[in-house]
């Protein structure tokens, strides 16, 4: 068995910066909707529709491309060990995405857009320690859990700082609906990663935003599926960009980094969100930087950095699934596992 000494792998490092890039592409979805939203009549649930719908347009032909045969070697069997994941885990998958992304909304629309955040991506880092603690046998040890805190104290200065928002029991519930949707997407994406069948992260990116789809185009109609604008180019360029930028890539690159990195870090790491959607305010739409947003900005980006740096100096057995039954700090995660399995 290595040592706790051994160095991380290239792959860890690669997981951690997938997860950075995703969180910021996350953080400009905010700007984009509220540009929409200016420049059209459409609606929260049909923005989604057309985010998934996009999305997938988008992934598709990658997709295709990705799977034209590219000879034998270590390289196809890699690909062929990856997609392993069944119809029923990529459906179960989607289904979460869905829960989480639609229950944000209407979170947003019963307590407002502060509120909402705070609550969502504040209790998803706390559910997702505990899940992982007890499904995973993944500790985040002391210094982790001074970041974890040090992360929500700053989320919570960052949103209630720059404009506060009125607490609503009814908009509470769905923020922590969301929370406990998003919480067990990333804990079921580990928990694949760790036992070698979550699959290619393109495939279960294409599934997710294919049944987000499938389930939001019903709610669609209703709200009102098309635009009218005055913006007609404005409007589908904005919709290109959330197709691809915030769903396509960020996604893929989210998928592809909870797989390999503990569960309670890839929580706090994605709260760059608020960060970057702050960044944007400031920057692009003129919005006044105050003093708690620099503030809550600081406590944020100080608890990613130190959970990112705690991550890269993790052993590589511990992370790598070719070699978890070597160790007895694994055993007690696949006994974990296993029972899951037996439910």
């Amino acid at each position: 068995m290595q040592s706790d000494q051994t160095p991380a792998t290239p792959a860890t490092g690669r997981s951690l910066l997938f997860l950075v890039i995703a969180g910021t592409a996350w953080g400009t979805a905010g700007a984009a909707a509220s540009l929409l939203y200016l420049a059209s009549d459409l609606g929260p649930l049909a923005l989604s529709f057309w985010r998934c719908a996009g999305g997938l347009a988008v992934l598709l032909p990658v997709l295709a491309v990705r799977r034209r045969p590219r000879g034998a070697g270590a390289g196809a069997g890699e690909r062929a060990v990856r997609a392993r994941a069944s119809v029923g885990s990529l459906i179960g998958t989607g289904l979460l995405f869905t829960l989480f992304q639609s229950a944000y909304f209407a979170a947003v629309r019963e307590t407002g857009l502060a509120v909402a955040t705070v609550v969502t991506l504040g209790s998803g880092p706390v559910l997702i320690a505990l899940g992982a603690r007890y499904w995973m046998g993944e500790r985040l040890g002391r210094g982790g859990t001074v970041a974890v805190g040090g992360a929500l104290a700053g989320l919570a200065v960052l949103v209630l700082g720059s404009g506060g928002g009125e607490v609503r029991p009814l908009g509470v519930g769905w923020a922590l609906l969301s929370a406990a949707g998003y919480g067990a997407m990333t804990l079921r994406a580990r928990l694949l990663g760790r036992r070698g069948t979550g699959g290619e992260p393109l495939v279960t990116t294409v599934w997710s935003v294919g049944v987000g789809a499938a389930c939001l185009l019903p709610f669609a109609l209703v709200e009102g599926l098309m635009p009218h604008t005055a913006e007609p180019v404005r409007v589908l360029w904005l919709l290109a960009y959330m197709a691809t930028v915030p769903t396509a890539l960020a996604y893929a690159l989210y998928f592809s980094g909870a797989a390999a990195v503990r569960a309670a870090t890839v929580s706090v790491i994605m709260l760059i969100e608020p960060v970057g959607a702050a960044a944007i305010a400031v920057l692009v739409l003129g919005e006044r930087l105050t003093g708690p947003v620099a503030l809550g900005t600081v406590l944020l980006l100080t608890a990613v950095g130190a959970l990112i740096a705690a991550e890269s100096r993790r052993p590589a057995d511990v992370r790598d699934p070719e070699t978890r039954e070597g160790g007895p700090e694994v055993r007690p995660a696949l006994a974990a596992e296993a029972a899951v399995r037996a439910r």
